[in-house]
């Protein structure tokens, strides 16, 4: 009898468990571009909520300064509910993010 009660109590505890839900998620859209060495870009979403979008460029290129140049963004869902958005810049300065719950 004892085996049965704690059998169902970890029955009702294993549907009872929050469920993961990235890693159950779907791709819904996904582009990607390679443009050799001049920069790349691509983008998806998933079906949790997750989004991301990346472009790059190669700036002077063949000089002393030659550098490439990131931009994008990236959001999700956070644990709370809350839709996240973070845009950036990643260049010769540094990687530069921002977004709304981001401290300036």
């Amino acid at each position: 009898m004892r085996t049965i009660v704690v059998f169902f109590a970890l029955l009702i505890a294993a549907f009872a468990a929050p469920v993961d839900d990235s890693r159950s998620a779907q791709i819904l859209k996904y582009d990607s571009e390679n443009i050799g060495i001049d920069g790349y870009r691509f983008e998806f979403e998933t079906s949790d909520g997750t989004a991301r979008q990346e472009q790059a460029e190669l700036r002077n290129a063949g000089t002393d300064t030659e550098s490439i140049v990131v931009r994008g963004s990236y959001s999700y869902i956070g644990p709370d509910g809350t839709q996240y958005v973070i845009s950036y810049v990643a260049d010769e300065n540094g990687f530069q993010p921002e977004g709304a719950h981001i401290p300036k």
